[in-house]
C-alpha cells in the first residue's frame, strides 16, 4: 500500500460514532492517513470501503483498516469504542462497562505508542479520560476529553433560536461534568460581545430565569431525547471531534471545553470535569481559571464530586 506523508490519525472503534468521526474527516480531508482500529476487523473493512468509494469526488487520503501497532506515528488517537447507552440510562451508567473496554484499549495502545495525543470521545467521558491518563501515564493534557463542547454547541443553538440571531455571534459554555451534574456559564456567555443581560436590555428582550432553567435543561438532555427518537447519537459528537482534531493538527490554540485531569485549578485536584481550555499541538495548552460566580463555583465542585464518585467506583476495574 502507497504511503502518504502527512498528519496521521487512528480511531479506534468503528460504531456509529467512530464511523462518523472518519466520515466527516474525509469530507473535511482533516488528514492525510486515517487508520481505522476494531475488534469486529469486517466492520471496520465495511466502514472503509463505504468511504473509500466516495474519495475520487473528494481529495487524495489514505483510509484503511489497521490494528494497534498502527498507533505509531498518530499526531492524533481518537477513541470511541464502547458500549452505547440506552434510553433512560445516564452516561455515568455505563462506567465499569465502558472502563473495562478503555483499560484493555490504553493497555494495547500503550504497546506501540510514540506520541501524539490521546483524545477520548467514548462515554462517560469525564470518567474515562481519567483512567486513560492514569492507565497511560503520559503528561497531563496529552489525553484530552471532548468534554462539553457538543454540550455548549447545543446551548448555542437554543440561545440562538431564543433570540432569533446567527450562532455565531453566540458564545457560551458548558462547564463541569459531561452529563446529569453540568451547568451552563451564564456570567461568561456573550452575544456578538455584550452579556446576556446587556444584550437583553438592547434588543427589548426579556429572557427571565424560568426561561434560562429550561434552556438549561434542554441541553442537558439533548443527548436523551435524540436517543429516545433514534437510538444513538453520532453526527453532532463526529462534528465535534473532527473540529478538535484540527484545532489540535494545526496547532490553533482554540479555547474549547474540554477535559484533563486537574491539578489544583478552581481548588480541585486528581478529577476531570471541563473547563475552558487553551487547545494545540500539545493536547490541553492551558485550563483557563475564570471568576466564576460563587454558585457556579459551588455547582463546578458539586460536578468534581459526582465524577469522582464513578472513578472511585470504577478505579479497579
Amino acid at each position: 500500500m502507497r504511503v502518504i506523508k502527512g498528519k496521521k490519525i487512528a480511531i479506534i472503534g468503528a460504531g456509529k460514532v467512530g464511523a462518523n468521526i472518519a466520515y466527516v474527516m474525509s469530507i473535511k480531508h482533516t488528514c492525510n492517513e486515517l487508520v481505522i482500529i476494531d475488534i469486529d476487523r469486517d466492520r471496520a473493512e465495511g466502514e472503509v470501503m463505504d468511504i473509500v468509494h466516495g474519495l475520487p469526488f473528494l481529495n487524495q487520503m489514505n483510509i484503511r483498516v489497521g490494528d494497534y501497532p498502527d498507533v505509531k506515528g498518530c499526531d492524533i488517537i481518537v477513541l470511541t469504542a464502547g458500549a452505547g447507552r440506552k434510553p433512560g440510562e445516564t452516561r455515568l451508567d455505563l462506567a465499569v462497562k465502558n472502563c473495562q473496554i478503555a483499560k484493555a484499549m490504553s493497555s494495547s495502545i500503550m504497546k506501540y505508542y510514540d506520541g501524539g495525543i490521546i483524545l477520548v470521545v467514548s462515554n462517560p467521558v469525564d470518567v474515562l479520560t481519567y483512567h486513560v491518563s492514569k492507565w497511560t501515564g503520559l503528561p497531563r493534557g496529552t489525553v484530552v476529553g471532548s468534554g462539553t463542547v457538543l454540550d455548549g454547541i447545543r446551548l448555542r443553538t437554543l440561545l440562538a433560536d431564543k433570540f432569533n440571531i446567527d450562532m455565531k455571534n453566540v458564545h457560551a459554555y458548558i462547564l463541569g461534568e459531561h452529563g446529569e451534574s453540568q451547568f451552563p456559564a451564564w456570567e461568561f456567555s456573550k452575544i456578538a460581545g455584550f452579556s446576556i443581560d446587556e444584550y437583553c436590555k438592547v434588543s427589548g428582550i426579556t429572557f427571565t430565569e424560568e426561561e434560562r432553567e429550561d434552556i438549561a435543561l434542554q441541553t442537558k438532555r439533548a443527548g436523551a431525547e435524540i436517543i429516545k427518537r433514534k437510538g444513538a447519537t453520532y453526527y453532532g459528537i463526529g462534528i465535534t471531534t473532527n473540529e478538535l482534531c484540527t484545532t489540535m493538527l494545526h496547532d490553533e490554540n482554540t479555547i474549547r471545553t474540554v477535559g484533563c485531569v486537574l491539578d489544583g485549578e478552581f481548588g480541585i485536584s486528581d478529577v476531570v470535569v471541563n473547563l475552558p481550555c487553551i487547545l494545540g499541538k500539545r493536547g490541553v495548552e492551558k485550563i483557563l481559571e475564570l471568576e466564576l460566580p460563587k454558585n457556579e463555583l459551588a455547582l463546578l465542585k458539586e460536578s468534581a464530586e459526582a465524577v469522582r464518585k464513578v472513578i472511585e467506583v470504577t478505579k479497579d476495574v
